[in-house]
């Protein structure tokens, strides 16, 4: 396996990128890229030449995050103006603007069925999940475990949530956190399962195997990148190779591989059969924020496509095979 670069698009954004992900094909076009930057706006980039499709403003403050629905006809995107924009990806219409408080947005993650946005609750040590037909809040999960005897400033010190990714299946949820530690959920009982452990700094970044629904990625500030059981809680393994904080990872389409991004500079290609890095690649030259395998989909589309965003304000676009 390896990545090959088609294509650089240099000044993208006006300021550091920090988001990516890609709207999944539909029937009238294929899939396409959407980031967001820290000069508040959320592009949409079409094609493998990756032309400009469309833009996104409203945000008064820089964009953190952005996460598409799999039907690829809505978006959302969060920023550190406390406010998360819905949006139709073809019409540019704004659809719903969900009010937080400071600090309570962060990194989301729509579930494969559509029906449910989960958004990391940053400082309120907690996971939101919106119900996507009427925008409502629909739940709450603390990552805190209830124990009587500690309090409240205690209890939420270093639980600081960062992010959030969904199995497959859609019965687990896990959320990243400031200290290294990540929750798992059962998301029907609404129960916090367990803690993983083994980071010793912060989890900006993780993703759940696109084919087991067990298997989770786990990228940190420590430097590695970590595969658990997420179901059974226990570790799998331990992947190291970066130079600095890993920013962030993504599973290829058919399981066999993680990108990650770091603030090296660097993306890693691994090959999880090997649990190695088999690939570097240096063309950004600042910090990478985020790495974005595309999904599978659209007429035509058969050769695998990953994005990169950089501090640097570019996009990378490559090969994967």
């Amino acid at each position: 396996m390896k990545l090959a670069s088609l294509k650089t698009v240099s000044n993208a954004h006006n300021d550091s990128i920090w988001a990516v992900t890609w709207a999944p094909a539909t029937e009238a076009r294929g899939a396409l890229l959407v980031t967001g930057s820290l000069d508040e706006s959320v592009k949409l980039w079409r094609g493998d030449e990756l032309e400009q499709d469309g833009v996104h403003t409203g945000h008064s403050l820089g964009v953190i995050a952005v996460a598409a629905h799999p039907s690829g006809n809505i978006a959302a995107s969060t920023s550190l103006d406390s406010f998360v924009r819905i949006f139709d990806v073809n019409s540019n219409a704004t659809l719903a603007v969900l009010e937080t408080a400071p600090s309570e947005a962060w990194l989301m993650q729509f579930d494969l069925k559509g029906s449910t946005l989960a958004v990391a609750g940053g400082g309120s040590a907690s996971v939101k999940l919106w119900n996507t037909s009427a925008w409502r809040l629909d739940a709450s999960l603390s990552v805190l475990k209830s124990d009587a005897s500690v309090k409240g400033s205690e209890k939420t010190a270093g639980k600081f949530v960062l992010a959030v990714a969904w199995s497959v299946d859609g019965k687990l949820l896990a959320c990243s956190t400031m200290d290294g530690t990540v929750g798992v959920f059962d998301v029907s009982r609404g129960k916090l399962l367990h803690l993983l452990e083994g980071h010793n700094m912060p989890v900006r970044s993780l993703v759940f195997s696109p084919v087991d629904p067990r298997v989770l990625f786990t990228a940190s500030d420590d430097k590695h990148v970590r595969m658990y059981d997420a179901k059974n809680n226990s570790l799998i393994c331990a992947m190291s190779g970066h130079g600095s904080w890993v920013l962030s990872v993504d599973a290829s389409p058919e399981g066999s591989a993680l990108a990650t991004g770091s603030s090296d500079r660097t993306v890693r290609l691994w090959d999880l059969s090997m649990r190695a890095s088999v690939q570097t690649v240096t063309d950004h030259t600042d910090q990478v924020w985020g790495v974005a395998f595309r999904p599978p989909g659209g007429e035509g589309v058969r050769a695998g496509r990953l994005a990169t965003i950089s501090d640097d304000k570019s996009i990378n676009l490559y090969d994967y095979s």
